[in-house]
């Protein structure tokens, strides 16, 4: 499996990913991400409603951002997170740490 389309744009305070994402795509995606999040400097909502991957290397993903964020005063919420990819967080006992959008 290819993450071709894998994506990360920015619109108006939603950071949209799309596509599907794997062990050798997920370290570009996640640098796109992050520039995104410098580019904003405002706090964000990351859509993942159009994320066709739940792999532990997408909840890794979004620890990092939210890190980054974190360290730049940018408050990140998540919406969209698919069932398998909620279940893998609250696995690894990481769910709380990724705030859900209202």
């Amino acid at each position: 499996m290819t993450a071709t389309g894998a994506k990360a744009e920015l619109t108006d305070g939603v950071l949209e990913i799309t596509g599907t994402v794997d062990l050798s795509s997920v370290v570009e995606l996640r640098y796109r991400g992050e520039r995104r999040i410098r580019e904003s400097g405002k706090d964000l909502i990351v859509d993942l409603s159009g994320l066709g991957t739940a792999h532990s290397a997408v909840l890794s993903m979004l620890l990092c951002w939210q890190r980054l964020a974190a360290n730049l005063g940018v408050a990140l919420s998540f919406r969209g997170m698919n069932d398998r990819l909620a279940s893998l967080a609250a696995l690894s006992n990481l769910d709380s740490q990724l705030t859900r959008a209202h």
